[in-house]
């Protein structure tokens, strides 16, 4: 799948990933809109990693025209 086509399914809750990453990387979501300290936080990606947690996800160049993306059950 597209980076197009994944985004709505991001955006409706469902995890992905690339299939072609292969490494620690277990799946990217997305984070909705919060608050923090008061003030608005706005949605964000984050992706979990194998024995490191979340981390802050911003997709590459490569990662928005790959399509190799799929969906994690």
């Amino acid at each position: 799948m597209t980076f197009e086509e994944i985004l709505p399914r991001l955006k409706a809750g469902e995890k992905v990933i690339r299939s072609n990453w292969g490494g620690a990387e277990l799946y990217v979501k997305l984070v909705g809109e919060s608050e923090q300290d008061g003030k608005k936080l706005n949605p964000y990606f984050v992706i979990d990693v194998t024995g490191e947690g979340y981390t802050m996800f911003t997709p590459t160049v490569c990662d928005l025209l790959a399509e190799d993306w799929v969906i994690v059950e």
